[in-house]
């Protein structure tokens, strides 16, 4: 039987961040986008998703969607066959993070949430070339179509998360972890040590992509979400 996929979409994001990969995975296997915005914890976002998902499916996460889908994989592990993340990070907040979180709510909250959204996700976390405006303008239209409310209840789960590192060393599925050379809000580096802690997790980094890599090298990634989706779910992926 073909494995559904759940994808998890990163902060302010819908299903239009994985736009390429549903057109294309969609046409052999069952293709779902999750909500990662409905509650102010992490486990609350979790719990209320296994209620949703099905018995048992391969699972990815972008950004926050990864944060997700750690939860996902710690709470239910025997429902997941194999797990993706993308430009994650496993670690909890920073205070200096969890306080620049506050300033954020305070903007969104003043109806400066596209001013907010542009100084998270500034140009600089994406790989450098035509399609940097285009993306960033993107996900700005996503998140003004979700809404203040959502972001601060993002904000919120995202400062009070807990940290996952210790939960990685127990992820048994095929792992695969992608990053962007470019993306400098989870740098390469956070990655790679992720990826060290998962027993038999694959680490490929993108050289054109930064933080959204599923819109900047969609290609690359679909190529990279299929050879992962085609890997036998007992055996290890390294």
């Amino acid at each position: 039987m073909i494995e559904p996929l759940v994808l998890l979409p990163g902060l302010m994001c819908d299903a239009r961040v994985f736009s390429p990969q549903i057109v294309h995975l969609s046409r052999q296997r069952a293709v779902t986008v999750a909500p990662v915005s409905l509650g102010e914890r992490i486990e609350e976002i979790a719990s209320g998703l296994l209620d949703q998902l099905p018995h048992r499916f391969a699972l990815a996460g972008l950004s926050m969607g990864g944060v997700v889908a750690l939860e996902l994989v710690r709470r239910a592990p025997d429902r997941i066959s194999r797990l993706c993340l993308m430009a994650t990070d496993a670690q909890a907040d920073t205070p200096q993070i969890a306080a620049a979180r506050e300033e954020h709510m305070v903007g969104a909250k003043a109806g400066r949430l596209e001013d907010v959204m542009r100084k998270i996700l500034g140009s600089d976390t994406l790989a450098p070339g035509p399609k940097r405006v285009p993306i960033l303008n993107e996900v700005i239209a996503m998140a003004s179509d979700q809404g203040a409310d959502v972001f601060q209840r993002q904000m919120r789960a995202l400062q009070r998360r807990p940290d996952q590192q210790g939960a990685l060393r127990m992820i048994k599925v095929p792992t695969l972890v992608i990053c962007g050379a470019h993306d400098s809000v989870i740098p390469v580096r956070k990655h790679a040590f992720m990826a060290d802690l998962i027993p038999d997790a694959k680490l490929k980094v993108i050289d054109d992509a930064g933080h959204l890599p599923t819109l900047e090298t969609p290609q690359i990634v679909n190529e990279l979400l299929e050879n992962w989706l085609s890997t036998p779910a007992r055996a290890s992926y390294g």
